[in-house]
């Protein structure tokens, strides 16, 4: 069974955690509807994706 030799240092095992957080998505505002959206994907409220209609909305 593995067992470790030394204890781990808060400084180190910190520093290891250092690339688990999270980082909040990109938003930006589709130039259609004027509603927020992430980048390089078809807007949820009009369906449009680089000035072309991709998806048909229900509204």
């Amino acid at each position: 069974m593995a067992v470790p030799k030394k204890k781990t240092s808060k400084s180190r095992r910190d520093m290891r955690r250092s690339h688990d957080s999270l980082i909040a998505p990109g938003i930006s505002v589709c130039p259609q509807c004027d509603e927020p959206k992430q980048p390089h994907r078809v807007c949820g409220s009009c369906g449009f994706y680089k000035d072309r209609n991709v998806l048909e909305s229900e509204s």
